[in-house]
């Protein structure tokens, strides 16, 4: 679906931006991982220092011993059986996940109640950072190409039978900091799509009508976050943030935003269908057209 959309969104004759090339590594794509229970992760890496911090912990970058290759580490300490469950389900759902777009797990650990994830290393920073950056000049075309990429993305993860459920520019990296591909990361939200799958968590300004009414979810929820970020980009702007969480999942449930800003008055008509058909409280709109 999210493919037949994007056609909605490509401009005729739009200017030809520059992409890197892919850069991740096809034998990290091939790799089987397995969680080392009960060995240090030092034994193997060479634990640097801190580039990251998250809900879970700290993100370290790393050095494989035996290759002399960089990777991040990231750390999440478990309290009890229930942060293991999470742990264990981000990895189950990371081991299946194998595409370029992607951020992908590298090797697992779990020491002294400690899991130690080893991912691809990605230098060039958040998404969001580049929309807020005044000197980067974040056209439509080049809106266009982040889309693609990150429709490339959120298409394999459905084909794949699981929901992201926490897209959002902070969450999306850029390989580089010039260039126009992308990494699709953080998968401590996701599940597995099932029947009557309903969830109550995610971030406020990019969550679904259904997760907020604690509906049936599906991959119209992240469909929906696709449409949000799409607005983000063309605009600079929040489509359905308020003064409040309140006002804003009250804006949500509404469906509450507007293109009446100065922000898109160059904008295509065909880049404000592409949101206009993604932000539907009415997933069924969605649904129909979704072949996973």
């Amino acid at each position: 679906m999210l493919k037949s959309v994007f056609k909605t969104f490509q401009k005729q004759g739009a200017v030809e931006i520059q992409v890197d090339p892919d850069e991740t590594d096809p034998n990290v794509l091939k790799k089987k991982v397995e969680i080392k229970k009960n060995r240090n992760v030092e034994k193997d890496y060479i634990i640097e220092e801190v580039i990251g911090n998250g809900r879970f912990g700290e993100v370290h970058k790393c050095t494989e011993r035996s290759t002399s290759k960089p990777f991040a580490a990231k750390y999440v300490a478990t309290s009890c059986e229930n942060d293991k469950e999470n742990v264990c389900s981000e990895i189950a759902i990371m081991k299946k996940l194998k595409h370029p777009r992607l951020l992908q797990l590298y090797d697992a650990y779990f020491f002294r109640n400690t899991y130690v994830l080893i991912l691809e290393l990605i230098t060039g920073g958040e998404l969001f950072d580049r929309v807020i950056d005044e000197s980067f000049d974040l056209t439509e075309a080049k809106c266009e190409k982040f889309m693609r990429e990150i429709c490339e993305g959120i298409e394999y993860i459905h084909s794949q039978n699981v929901i992201h459920l926490d897209l959002k520019p902070e969450n999306i990296l850029c390989l580089t900091r010039t260039g126009y591909r992308i990494k699709i990361i953080d998968f401590g939200l996701s599940r597995y799509c099932a029947p009557d799958l309903r969830v109550m968590f995610g971030t406020p300004e990019f969550v679904s009508p259904e997760v907020l009414a604690y509906e049936s979810i599906g991959p119209p929820a992240d469909m929906w976050s696709v449409g949000v970020i799409c607005y983000v980009l063309l605009s600079g702007l929040s489509p359905f943030m308020g003064d409040n969480d309140g006002e804003t999942y009250s804006n949500i449930a509404k469906v509450s935003y507007s293109f009446e800003f100065p922000e898109f008055d160059e904008i295509s008509a065909d880049a404000r269908d592409f949101v206009r058909r993604l932000l539907q409280k009415d997933a069924k709109n969605i649904k129909q057209h979704w072949k996973p």
